[in-house]
């Protein structure tokens, strides 16, 4: 129960580092454009390019070991993928006809982006959230795994599975059953994902049946 606790906690901050800082950065590339959009995009792309835990791996072992640092390691290349995400689904709703009618009715173009742009944002970004919060918990066991994320006495599904190597021949079960745990969570999530992207967009559901 502790090594869900930590790995969920890990996950949810993770996630919560790359939506805030991606939705700030993707809002106000679609919001400037010109060379703000373009230098925004081009920075997100070569984070992007990187794969994410190889990244946290190195970043975790420049800054030491630890829950925090995994954090900060895995919720730094959520980054682009919020801050593109963002900007694709924002620059779509600046062309509306209703954002069109807000401006000229008089409302201020951050009252736009609070009252219209994010609430119809909203639902692709819920939906990423869930299936990057899967990905986080499968980083955050491979930190841990290697000893650089969650460390002793705190309790973690990859330093369990790490400490119950030695115990394999003896006791396989002290491996399988956090093994099971993180792969029975990261599928949940995905299908949680999955449901809610069905949920929040009616249109693919009907396509799908």
């Amino acid at each position: 129960m502790k090594g869900a606790v930590n790995s969920l906690i890990v996950g949810w901050v993770a996630v919560g580092i790359g939506l805030s800082l991606g939705v700030l950065l993707g809002s106000l590339a679609a919001y400037f454009r010109g060379w703000r959009d373009e230098g925004i995009m081009r920075l997100a792309d070569v984070f992007y390019g990187f794969p994410a835990v190889l990244s946290a791996i190195l970043i975790t072992s420049i800054l030491g070991p630890g829950i925090v640092n995994s954090m900060l390691a895995i919720g730094i290349f959520y980054i682009p993928i919020f801050a593109r995400l963002t900007r694709g689904a924002s620059l779509s709703i600046w062309q509306r006809d209703y954002v069109t009618s807000a401006r000229a009715i008089g409302q201020t173009n951050r009252a736009i982006i609070w009252s219209t742009i994010l609430p119809n944002i909203l639902s692709p970004l819920i939906v990423q959230a869930t299936v990057q919060f899967a990905i986080a918990i499968l980083a955050e066991a491979a930190l841990s795994y290697l000893g650089l994320g969650t460390q002793p006495p705190h309790a973690s599904w990859g330093r369990m599975l790490n400490e119950a190597q030695t115990f394999m021949e003896i006791s396989p079960w002290l491996a399988i059953f956090p093994g099971m745990a993180i792969a029975v969570a990261v599928l949940g999530f995905n299908l949680l994902g999955d449901g809610l992207r069905d949920f929040l967009d009616p249109k693919l559901a009907r396509q799908k049946t």
